[in-house]
């Protein structure tokens, strides 16, 4: 079973908007609908640049401070794991923790080196993931218009 199209909108313009018709009283019967165009057109311009520069940097934000904490992560598992200090991957990310820590390599001192891991670099890891989320929260806030802004509650009142 198929129904009639009511859409009066052509095919090759779906999405044009057009104002209602007026109701057309006839004695003859109708056997085809006649669309009516609006004799002006609404151009739309997509919006500026600046929402996806905007959306770009904090992406980009985010995934630099994802990996930080990732390869602090892939730390913490190698020292509490054993891994052999003199392997080539456990050196690459020892020295690359070490350059992403926050300078919170010291900060606990505790008697074991896993724990000692685990405590500095797993706080430099959630310190990072912090740092991300409000920087991207902040640059969101100060370069977006309104509209384009997250909005985490919206009530409406009806």
């Amino acid at each position: 079973m198929t129904f009639p199209n009511r859409d009066r909108r052509p095919s090759d313009r779906p999405t044009e908007h057009l104002r209602p018709a007026e109701p057309v009283y006839r004695e003859e019967p109708v056997y085809r609908e006649e669309a009516v165009y609006p004799r002006e057109e609404e151009v739309v311009e997509r919006g500026d640049g600046r929402v996806r520069a905007v959306r770009v940097v904090c992406a980009v934000i985010d995934l630099l401070c994802w990996l930080f904490a990732i390869v602090l992560a892939i730390h913490i598992f190698l020292v509490i794991g054993g891994a052999n200090p003199a392997n080539g991957f456990a050196q690459l990310i020892d020295s690359w923790s070490a350059g992403v820590s926050l300078g919170l390599r010291d900060l606990f001192t505790p008697a074991s080196a896993g724990l000692r891991t685990l405590l500095n670099d797993g706080l430099a890891a959630l310190l990072w993931l912090l740092i991300g989320a409000v920087l991207t929260g902040i640059i969101s806030r100060v370069a977006l218009p309104v509209h384009e802004r997250r909005v985490w509650y919206r009530r409406t009142v009806r």
